[in-house]
C-alpha cells in the first residue's frame, strides 16, 4: 500500500500557462529570495566578425605566418635581434593564435586568448584579470609594441600589488612581460609598396579622413587601421 501525503507546496503551478520552458533566455524565478536572472544569448555573428576581421587584418600585416610549428618559429627568430616577433597559428586546440617573440632568454612564445569577441594575452599571473583585451590582435600587438617593458612590468606588478599578492610571490615566469619592437614579415607575404605607404601615413595621423585624398585611398587606409 502506497500512502500519499500532501506536502506545503505543489512541485508544478496549477495554471499550465505559468510554466516556464527550458531554453536560452528563461526567467529562472520570481522568488524574493531568488531575483530575475536573464541568461545572456550568445551572438554568433558577433564572434564571426571579430575573427573574421582579425584575420583580414593578419593577411595584410604581413608578419602573421600561418600554419608554421614552434619550432620553425624559433628557427626563423634565433638569430634575430631580442623584441622581434611574429603571428601563427597555434597548436593548442583551445587556440587560434600564438605570439613567438625573440627575449632576452631567446625565443618563446605567447598563446593569445579568445573570448566573447576580444583577445588578449594568455597568463596564468595572479594579476591575469587586469590583462588587458582588444578587438583584434594587431591592436592587441600595437598596444604591446607601444609600452616599453619596463612599463609593462610596472602594470603588472601594480595590479599583483592590488589584488593582495606580495610581489615577493609573484612567479616570474608566469609574467607577461613582452618587449616588441619589430615584426618579422614573412617572406612569401613581403609588404607592398602600398601597404608600406599606409603604415607611414598611419604612423603621422590618427584621422586619415581629414587628408585630402580621393575616396579609394581613403578606403585604402581604413581597411588596416594600424601602425605596424
Amino acid at each position: 500500500m502506497i500512502l500519499c501525503v500532501q506536502g506545503p507546496r505543489a512541485l508544478l503551478p496549477d495554471n499550465p500557462s505559468q510554466v516556464v520552458p527550458l531554453g536560452v533566455g528563461a526567467v529562472l524565478s520570481s522568488s524574493p529570495r531568488c531575483p530575475q536572472v536573464s541568461a545572456q544569448l550568445w551572438d554568433p555573428a558577433k564572434d564571426w566578425r571579430a575573427i573574421a576581421s582579425t584575420f583580414c587584418y593578419l593577411e595584410a600585416s604581413g608578419w602573421y605566418w600561418g600554419p608554421i610549428t614552434a619550432a620553425e618559429a624559433h628557427a626563423v627568430l634565433q638569430n634575430a635581434s631580442e623584441g622581434t616577433f611574429l603571428v601563427r597559428d597555434s597548436s593548442h586546440p583551445l587556440y587560434m593564435l600564438t605570439l613567438s617573440v625573440k627575449t632576452g632568454r631567446g625565443p618563446t612564445n605567447v598563446r593569445i586568448e579568445y573570448s566573447n569577441g576580444r583577445f588578449r594575452l594568455d597568463s596564468t599571473s595572479p594579476a591575469r584579470p587586469q590583462i588587458l583585451s582588444f578587438p583584434d590582435v594587431p591592436s592587441l600587438v600595437q598596444h604591446y609594441v607601444g609600452s616599453g617593458r619596463g612599463e609593462q612590468e610596472g602594470k603588472l606588478q601594480k595590479a599583483a600589488e592590488d589584488s593582495g599578492i606580495p610581489s615577493a610571490l609573484v612567479p616570474k615566469d608566469s609574467a607577461v612581460l613582452l618587449k616588441l619592437r619589430r615584426a618579422l614579415s614573412r617572406p612569401q607575404s613581403f609588404p607592398s609598396l602600398q601597404h608600406l605607404s599606409r603604415l607611414v601615413i598611419n604612423n603621422h595621423t590618427t584621422c586619415p579622413e581629414n587628408l585630402p585624398l580621393p575616396r579609394p585611398l581613403l578606403q585604402y587606409l581604413r581597411e588596416y587601421p594600424f601602425q605596424l
